[in-house]
């Protein structure tokens, strides 16, 4: 192989037609080899001194090296995790930039930089060779053939529906899917789950993180693994375990074919941790590139970890170069692989600075200028475990941000508390309070009341205690406040008053998503009233427990029609999907929404005050002239609710367009002014009529 000096200019390996250039970030180091390996990554051909060091990146380039060729890296440093450096060469390291991972990590003692079992681990100092049991980057070609279909659908935020779902977890148990696609990126793109996504009326499937991950040793010794991906150890790779070859081929024809379909695929992204865990945790990556640059440290002592995630450690978004590595992933994910948007995990942490959370921090700074992420979805998880971490309605006007305010009013009101109606009220108008500023629209709202953390729909009306014994933690481990409801009985019954109660919540649950205004996120298996048997934590759960069952299809807890039933309203509604503010009765006589009593009367400050009132009645305006108002009654009382149809000098009547209460929605029509009965536990909805 000829070697030369090559480019800094493109961080990873990136081939050109004749051979391959390879740059790698370092402040710290004092050498850095490239090792070239065998097609099965068990034997280093070769060790090659990194020649040139251009601004803190060292680089090479070889003639004759192709896509295929697996490499990987061993950097020469300080081990002196006292000052911050855990350089150890015997320890083959991956490349940040890899797109693509051969192998798996198979755990042992070798892949730690210190002798396990010493008292503290910068005493000691390990010089055993870990490259066998190590994952090996791939050298890929970049170019596919998107074909002339492919358009990305770039759904606008008003009429955006997210359905947040796990790769292997959707399809593993579907019939319909064919076996070989089960479990896989083909499997989402399968004739069987898109005319699934359709008929539910969704718009844009999130996946739980793709981004090549390790298993734990801790869960593996358990026989488990970090099943839902929160793991990260290669933020351009797509994780192997999820394609039958080329993962990275796999998952572009599978957003190809969902392109297709008309559905965008947002990707839930973990840039605020990674694999490696706290100052005890193994050398895989970035630890052993540059320790110093890529986490946070502790300023007093930077032996330790600045840990604002939970997991041990997190990464430094404050230094350019770990700034850098980020944003050109995301562009990478955009460009390379045309996805639509990112949720990102925890993303108060990506915006820390010295002093905590900054609104003008340069990640935010970033992604606000950047042309090519200007066109995709942004939505953060606005908190993390650290002091001020709770950012709700925080973050720049660009992103859209999980609302667990409204989750959490949501789940208190059915599963029986009263004196919410003012929340509630709040809640179902895109929480104001929260994002009216700055220029910010109703979508910045993400509404959701089950996502994978947590109860599913069916487990919130189930279970009043967790049951998370399966994870192996003697049920410490998730969440104490589900403000969930039994019903009566714990778990599974065969009683049918609970049976038909429990049905009955989850559908006005899923009516007070979609009728709310906000970007509604449904949680995949919901539709089915898919359990994890009271399991809230599944993350470790690559089983029956975490998968999707998919068992009462066609059964009288199959929401599928009901839920498309709620998105064609949604979308026949546009005052639902309105991404301006609403406003009350203006001085033309027009309205933006109007809170009515039972009477049908406007309310006042002391309505709005009644005891332990479990009933909301308000009608959104119409948009625009010739377009129907809705009429939205919230009945969370055991007892039926005597109310009154509004009466407006345009309309004379109002035909009923969803009761929560029916089997099938039917379309009465009722007098204005009539006098009507919310069932108990009920969401109606009506249409104003000339």
């Amino acid at each position: 192989m000829r070697l030369t000096g090559g480019t800094s200019a493109r961080l990873g390996a990136s081939w050109d037609g004749r051979g391959t250039n390879f740059a790698l970030f370092s402040a710290n180091a004092e050498k850095v080899e490239l090792c070239l390996f065998d097609g099965q990554g068990r034997r280093e051909l070769e060790r090659i001194e990194m020649p040139e060091r251009t601004e803190d990146v060292w680089h090479c380039y070889l003639n004759d090296v192709s896509p295929g060729q697996l490499y990987g890296y061993r950097v020469y440093g300080p081990y002196a995790p006292e000052r911050g450096h855990r350089f150890n060469a015997n320890k083959l390291l991956l490349d940040p930039y890899a797109r693509r991972l051969a192998g798996r990590l198979v755990w042992s003692d070798a892949h730690f930089a210190y002798r396990t079992g010493s008292a503290r681990e910068d005493l000691s100092f390990d010089r055993r060779d870990n490259a066998r049991g190590m994952p090996k980057a791939v050298v890929v070609d970049e170019s596919f053939n998107w074909g002339r279909r492919e358009i990305r659908p770039q759904i606008p935020w008003e009429d955006t529906i997210i359905y947040e779902a796990h790769v292997k977890g959707l399809t593993q148990k579907r019939e319909d899917v064919p076996p070989n696609l089960r479990g896989t990126y083909g499997g989402l793109s399968s004739p069987a789950i898109i005319d699934h996504l359709k008929r539910l009326g969704v718009t844009t499937i999130e996946l739980l993180p793709i981004h090549g991950l390790i298993d734990d040793r801790v869960l593996v010794e358990k026989k488990l693994s970090n099943y839902w991906g929160y793991n990260t150890i290669a933020f351009f790779a797509p994780e192997a375990r999820y394609a039958q070859d080329n993962a990275l081929d796999s998952f572009r024809t599978t957003v190809a074919r969902l392109h297709d379909a008309g559905i965008e695929v947002l990707l839930d992204v973990v840039y605020n941790h990674t694999a490696e865990g706290n100052h005890m945790g193994p050398t895989l990556c970035f630890r052993g590139i540059d320790n110093a640059s890529y986490y946070w440290l502790n300023r007093e002592n930077p032996r330790f970890y600045d840990d604002f995630t939970g997991c041990g450690s997190s990464v430094n978004l404050t230094h350019p170069r770990v700034l850098q590595m980020v944003m050109d992933s995301l562009r990478y994910w955009v460009e390379v692989c045309h996805v639509d948007g990112f949720r990102f995990d925890l993303a108060t942490t990506l915006a820390r600075g010295p002093n905590g959370f900054e609104r003008n921090h340069p990640f935010l700074a970033a992604i606000r200028q950047d042309p090519v992420l200007a066109t995709v979805k942004m939505v953060a998880e606005p908190w993390d475990l650290g002091l001020g971490g709770y950012q709700v309605g925080g973050f720049p006007s660009q992103w859209s941000e999980w609302n667990d305010r409204y989750r959490s009013a949501m789940r208190r009101y059915w599963s029986g508390e009263g004196s919410l109606i003012g929340d509630i009220s709040g809640r179902m108008t895109a929480s104001s309070d929260l994002f009216h500023h700055d220029n910010r629209a109703t979508r910045a709202s993400i509404n959701h009341i089950t996502v994978h953390d947590g109860f599913t729909l069916a487990d919130l009306f189930s279970y009043n205690e967790k049951h998370n014994e399966a994870n192996g933690e003697d049920n410490r481990d998730g969440s104490n406040d589900n403000h969930s409801n039994n019903c009566g009985h714990e778990g599974p019954t065969d009683d049918p008053a609970i049976i038909a109660l429990r049905r009955q919540l989850r559908k006005n649950a899923l009516a007070c998503l979609l009728l709310a205004q906000g970007t509604p996120l449904i949680l995949a298996g919901d539709e089915v009233a898919n359990t994890q048997g009271g399991n809230n934590n599944a993350y470790c759960q690559d089983n029956e427990t975490g998968w999707i069952g998919w068992e009462n299809l066609g059964t009288d807890d199959d929401a599928i029609a009901f839920i498309g039933h709620l998105t064609a309203l949604r979308q026949r509604f546009s005052q639902i999907r309105c991404q301006r503010w609403l406003d009350g009765r203006r001085t033309d006589g027009s309205y933006g929404v109007l809170w009515l009593t039972p009477a049908a009367e406007e309310m006042t400050e002391s309505d709005w005050k009644f005891p332990e009132s479990r009933f909301l009645a308000y009608v959104l305006g119409p948009m625009e002239q010739g377009h129907a108002p809705i009429f939205i009654v919230l009945n969370a009382a055991p007892q039926e609710i005597v109310f009154r149809m509004p009466r407006m000098a345009e309309y004379k009547s109002w035909q009923q367009v969803l009761n929560t209460t029916k089997a099938e929605q039917t379309a009465e029509q009722f007098a204005a002014g009539a006098d009507m009965t919310a069932p108990p536990r009920s969401v109606l909805a009506f249409a104003g009529s000339p």
